[in-house]
């Protein structure tokens, strides 16, 4: 698959921008802070309905503006899609495809996969279990539409579910409704558990051949998925655990604490591994996640590196570099430089300054 085309108006810093891609790959250079990010982060949320940053629709809408509009033409197996979003400072975005708008967001999974590669995510590995479940649930919902309904509702309820246990003081009918939020919250989360378990074992195996060719075969990964609680006990443990939550006033079972753990030749890599084993890791965690879309969708994801190759040695810019040959990628940088003194083939370039298209250069 393959992005042909961008327009933004009033997208962050964006007034008003048209871009055409080359199949291949395309470079958006410029200075810090001129929008080359903000660029990659529409794609995303094209892709996704959400900024990988997190931020809300009000907050990448132009300052001094009500609304935001992104228009993005892709190229999946030969056929175009054409995606149209409509931001909005007080209300829900408002999504079409091809020029039908759809009711919920989840119909936007699968039209584009992409993968997206920031240098935060050479810290994934030592970062919070957040950031982790992060990546399996940004990935996952674009792979399957089922799990992202499931965990859209398993998100509403345990938000409802910690609202009842800030709000519950003994009085009669309490426990029975937590009852009922219990059910839901193991209806919606067992099946998240489950498929989790599954994708991680997928990912495993393919992390395990990247890494070993990126560690010279010096080192063997594994990722372990660090599940707070089991299918099988879902129920019971809440029930158990009721008084504990009731105390805290949160819910503290659920996928929602779950973790992985990554080792290398048997030692945790978060606490024990050195910076250059822990940007290792996450590398082979991004390529892997590359190759099981690949797999999955029987096509090639569209690749989002933001300013990464500087944070790499030489070596690892090799490795990624070599195996993203024929998948189309939009990059971002500083400057070009860095580029023609690695050899680095780049097919299309976009100088950006200030929200603005300024020069470039087209093979």
């Amino acid at each position: 698959m393959i992005v042909k085309s961008l327009e933004l108006k009033n997208y962050r810093n964006y007034r008003d921008l048209k871009m055409e891609f080359h199949v291949g790959t395309n470079l958006l250079y410029g200075d810090n802070a001129q929008g080359k990010t903000n660029a990659l982060e529409s794609i995303y949320v094209c892709a996704t309905s959400k900024s990988h940053k997190g931020a809300k629709d009000k907050e990448i809408i132009r300052f001094g503006e009500e609304e935001a509009h992104i228009k993005l033409v892709v190229e999946k197996k030969g056929v175009p899609h054409r995606i149209d979003l409509h931001l909005k400072k007080n209300r829900t975005k408002g999504v079409a495809v091809n020029g039908s708008p759809i009711r919920r967001v989840t119909e936007l999974f699968g039209i584009l996969n992409v993968v997206f590669f920031a240098p935060e995510d050479l810290n994934i590995i030592k970062n919070s279990p957040a950031e982790r479940r992060r990546f399996l649930d940004l990935e996952l919902c674009q792979l399957d539409k089922i799990y992202a309904h499931h965990l859209v509702n398993y998100n509403k309820v345990v938000i409802q579910r910690n609202k009842l246990l800030k709000e519950m003081d003994g009085r009669d009918g309490w426990y029975e409704t937590l009852d009922v939020w219990d059910e839901q919250m193991a209806s919606y989360g067992v099946p998240l558990i489950a498929r989790r378990r599954d994708f991680i074992k997928e990912l495993d195996i393919l992390v395990r051949d990247i890494h070993h060719a990126l560690s010279g075969g010096r080192e063997k990964i594994e990722i372990c998925y660090a599940s707070n609680v089991s299918e099988d006990h879902f129920i019971e443990v809440l029930t158990r655990e009721r008084g504990r939550d009731l105390k805290m006033r949160s819910s503290l079972t659920g996928p929602h604490r779950d973790d992985l753990r990554f080792l290398i030749n048997g030692v945790d890599v978060r606490h024990f591994g050195s910076q250059g084993q822990q940007r290792t890791a996450a590398l082979s965690l991004k390529l892997a996640e590359i190759e099981i879309v690949k797999q999955r969708v029987k096509d090639s994801p569209v690749l989002l590196l933001d300013d990464v190759l500087s944070e790499l040695d030489g070596s690892r810019q090799n490795q990624l570099l070599q195996r993203i040959s024929n998948i189309q990628t939009i990059m971002t940088g500083t400057g070009l430089d860095d580029f023609v003194e690695h050899c680095f083939h780049i097919d299309k370039t976009f100088h950006i300054e200030d929200g603005n298209i300024v020069g470039g250069f087209h093979e």
